[in-house]
């Protein structure tokens, strides 16, 4: 596998689109059960907010060190304005539309000694007027750019995902995408599509071999006119399907902690290592170490070059 191209990474420029959100954590202690109802007490001791959605794709990427522009809704609200200072905080440019009939969408935990106890979503889907300007913005945006990663988390803001994909295949510019629901052929001329083992099966159907896998697999790359499809398998690693036939990783050992953002966090090294000159293969295994090292923390995460090198050490 060639080295992890750090210095070629600095010049890559990626435009990110897709369902921002932000990921709010109250951490505390649990010493008592309510006395209202069976539930624990939490002392709340310390909060904290993350970027999350597409804005934790963007974030990651610009921790390997290329550069991120992010295009997504956000709500006249509390939450929007921490997203917009968490992503000027973490040097992403952020092209952000505001939508004033909706809420940011927030995913709130509460944690227990690190355990976490109870989540509470908010979330609504834009209004037409927002989706026209996000088409619009992503218009603007498309030509001062290397590579989009459309990052879909089933939250509205790629419901015209067949309109981005056209204008950026129009313009020339490879397109990766993180999919969501069943019906794949949205994603039709892409150039990388990463399902995750649900996501796949929900596509394609239970598999009961690697062979049924393969055929299924490589059936419907060919049908969307894909690239490459990488199919994500948590413990079981990657497997990439492409022309060229099938390749496959396995999971780097490492003890899982927290496996919430590692989606995130592989396409983001997917995109700038396929900008930056490298193979699939070898992005996909880069990929696979970076998904390694950010399921070790607490959270949404992020990786660094500098972990990666360390990890290839």
């Amino acid at each position: 596998m060639m080295e992890f191209p750090t210095r070629a990474i600095q010049g890559v420029r990626v435009l990110v689109v897709g369902d921002v959100m932000l990921d709010r954590y109250w951490f505390g202690e649990v010493d008592r059960i309510s006395p209202e109802a069976p539930v624990p007490v939490v002392r709340v001791a310390r909060r904290e907010d993350r970027l999350g959605g597409a804005a934790n794709v963007a974030r990651n990427i610009v921790s390997l060190g290329a550069r991120a522009t992010l295009i997504g809704a956000i709500g006249a609200d509390e939450a929007g304005e921490r997203i917009c200072a968490l992503a000027a905080d973490d040097g992403i440019q952020a092209a952000l539309l505001t939508d004033a009939a909706l809420p940011t969408t927030l995913k709130m935990r509460v944690l227990g000694r690190q355990q976490q106890l109870l989540r509470v979503d908010f979330e609504a889907l834009p209004e037409p007027a927002c989706m026209d300007a996000i088409t619009a913005e992503f218009q603007r945006q498309l030509a001062h750019h290397d590579i989009v990663v459309l990052s879909d988390y089933a939250k509205g803001v790629l419901d015209r995902v067949v309109d981005l994909i056209a204008i950026a295949r129009a313009a020339g510019v490879p397109v990766l995408v993180d999919p969501k629901g069943d019906d794949y052929t949205r994603y039709t001329g892409v150039s990388l599509v990463t399902p995750n083992r649900s996501e796949m099966q929900q596509a394609v159907g239970n598999w009961k071999s690697e062979a049924q896998l393969d055929e299924r697999a490589q059936a419907l790359r060919r049908e969307l006119a894909l690239e490459a499809l990488l199919v994500t398998r948590s413990e079981q690693g990657m497997t990439l399907f492409t022309e060229a036939g099938r390749d496959h990783v396995d999971a780097q050992a490492h003890e899982v902690f927290d496996v919430s953002g590692a989606g995130d966090t592989v396409l983001a090294t997917l995109a700038v290592s396929r900008a930056a000159g490298l193979s699939w293969s070898d992005a996909m295994r880069w990929a696979n170490r970076a998904g390694g090292v950010v399921v070790g923390k607490l959270g949404t995460s992020t990786v660094t070059a500098a972990e990666l090198e360390g990890e290839s050490s």
